[in-house]
């Protein structure tokens, strides 16, 4: 049986899908990247723009973009060193 995914794990599998597509992606794509409900991914939107993640973009056509920001990337630098460090002792499950 699988083990639920930490808070920190979800907001990587987050900032990834948008990373994936140059920075800036749709909910859509968000939500079938990384594998929550659709009131889930609401909620940790919001908390990521709240925290400043990620912001909220348009297009011309008013369709709206979740937009990653360096403190966004940075979460994503800072998250790959810690999983490599932890990796490199033995520390994973």
């Amino acid at each position: 049986m699988s083990r639920k995914r930490e808070r920190v794990m979800i907001i990587h599998d987050i900032l990834k899908a948008i990373e994936e597509k140059k920075g800036s992606a749709r909910p859509t794509h968000i939500l079938y990247k990384s594998n929550l409900s659709s009131q889930m991914l609401k909620e940790y939107l919001g908390d990521l723009i709240d925290k400043k993640f990620i912001e909220i973009t348009k297009d011309k056509k008013n369709n709206k973009f979740y937009t990653m920001t360096d403190r966004g990337y940075k979460y994503l630098q800072d998250f790959h060193i810690i999983k490599n460090f932890m990796e490199s002792y033995d520390l994973t499950e």
